[in-house]
């Protein structure tokens, strides 16, 4: 049973944030000043399976480090921007050129560069630790923070309400 007051069924998509939703909101620094993200590996096998039973996912961040970018490619993940200084003409493209309406998708941001895109979608959603304004306009808030399983937590609960969580031998790799 879902903790998301919404009828998943009518979900075909999700889009996310990287900072602060795909990892945590506190990020090491290499020694040239390149930000170094982290990863839940939990997320991460979320992901690819909904990328394999035809969910389309959108990543849309305003980093701009290629270790994102291969990331997130290595998962299944085609639709990516980084350096995405305002999401939201992004976001209505991206559901556009996917023939997606926003009541079809989740997106999920933690900080005020995400709430525009929160507003525009049909489930917006926020880690536990999203800040005030961002959970504020979550239909939904994970109990899990940014980086460490919100993700898996928002995907696992739309694929279970459609029948698609663990439903084929696609569910037991990578």
């Amino acid at each position: 049973m879902s903790g998301i007051n919404y009828d998943l069924t009518r979900i075909r998509a999700f889009a996310f944030d990287v900072d602060g939703v795909l990892s945590p909101s506190t990020i090491p620094m290499s020694d040239s000043g390149e930000p170094m993200r982290m990863v839940n590996i939990k997320d991460g096998y979320a992901l690819q399976l909904a990328v394999k039973a035809g969910y389309h996912i959108a990543i849309i961040t305003g980093g701009k480090t290629e270790s994102v970018r291969h990331r997130y490619e290595a998962l299944g993940i085609k639709d990516i921007w980084l350096g995405a200084s305002h999401k939201l003409e992004i976001f209505r493209n991206w559901l556009d050129s996917r023939g997606i309406s926003p009541e079809e998708c989740v997106y999920m941001g933690d900080d005020v560069p995400d709430l525009k895109c929160m507003h525009e979608c049909g489930l917006p959603c926020s880690p536990a630790d999203g800040c005030h304004e961002a959970r504020a306009v979550a239909r939904y808030v994970s109990r899990f923070d940014g980086g460490h399983g919100c993700v898996r937590d928002v995907i696992e609960q739309v694929m279970r309400a459609r029948g698609d969580w663990m439903k084929d031998d696609d569910a037991f790799g990578w």
